[in-house]
């Protein structure tokens, strides 16, 4: 895949794309790896993580996926395509959001939206984690995490690199291979 079939791809997605971040995982793992196949689940997951770790929205994992399909240029037009209709759409909207959530009907709608959301994020949560967690390491990594970002509100940036520091150290100790 070219550039532009990043930008085309990442356009697609970020005027479709409502609610949080995470739910461009749901789309990424059924287009990108499912049915495409231009890129793994680990691939998947590595773009997620470096996403996780850079500063701003989950949506710059489009700047990383872009990246490994296309180069440099791929990057930006992942980047660009993601973010350009919101900017779009933020302007074209923004007058209305009050009138909308004042209606039962937009309100409903807007409400079942963030229901299915949700249930999107799920289903690949669960996707993910049978690609990520492969052993008693991982698993005890995933747990670990969990407990200290709904316990303790840690950052997930810190969850990030303390399990990329916890893998190396395993892998150069020779416990993983």
């Amino acid at each position: 895949m070219g550039w532009v079939g990043v930008f085309l791809f990442f356009l697609k997605i970020g005027s479709v794309l409502y609610g949080s971040g995470y739910v461009l995982l749901a789309f990424l793992q059924r287009d990108l790896v499912e049915r495409g196949q231009w890129l793994t689940s680990q691939q998947l997951l590595d773009a997620v993580a470096i996403g996780q770790i850079t500063p701003g929205p989950v949506f710059t994992t489009a700047t990383f996926v872009g990246y490994l399909l296309a180069g440099n240029a791929g990057a930006i037009a992942g980047t660009v395509g993601i973010f350009l209709p919101a900017f779009l759409l933020v302007g074209l909207v923004n007058p209305w959001v009050p009138k909308l959530r004042k209606s039962p009907w937009a309100s409903g709608f807007l409400d079942g939206v963030n229901a299915a959301s949700l249930g999107l994020m799920a289903g690949v949560t669960y996707t993910l984690g049978q690609a990520a967690v492969v052993d008693g390491v991982t698993l005890g990594v995933a747990i670990l995490s969990a407990i200290a970002v709904f316990r303790f509100k840690l950052n997930s940036a810190w969850l990030v690199l303390a399990g990329g520091a916890i893998g190396l150290v395993l892998h150069l100790s020779g416990f993983i291979h």
